[in-house]
């Protein structure tokens, strides 16, 4: 039965359609992470000057600090919308298909 039920899934349009979009949205979040960090990694490596420089006269905190932490939360904030998306859309979909592969 479970064979069945695995195969209805598999030739069941909207699978196709969920892993399509799933992927693409995945792919597309993973693009922007990797760019931003290799031009992170490379401003540190040609630039290095621009992220040591001071926020303001007199400060302590380069730019790099505000730079690295930036980056650290438009991971989180990336992360956040894969969730919210997936909670939403890719959740439904799976729903539909469950509910359509078991009649």
């Amino acid at each position: 039965m479970n064979d069945a039920i695995y195969q209805g899934i598999e030739n069941n349009p909207r699978f196709k359609e969920l892993v399509k979009k799933r992927g693409r949205f995945a792919w597309l979040l993973s693009i922007i992470t990797l760019v931003l960090y290799v031009s992170f990694i490379f401003i540190i490596a040609f630039a290095p000057e621009w992220l040591g420089t001071p926020l303001y006269t007199g400060s302590h905190i380069t730019r790099g600090i505000p730079v690295g932490i930036g980056l650290i939360v438009i991971s989180f904030i990336l992360t956040g919308l894969y969730v919210i998306r997936a909670n939403s859309e890719f959740d439904s979909l799976t729903s539909q298909i469950l509910s359509e592969v078991k009649k």
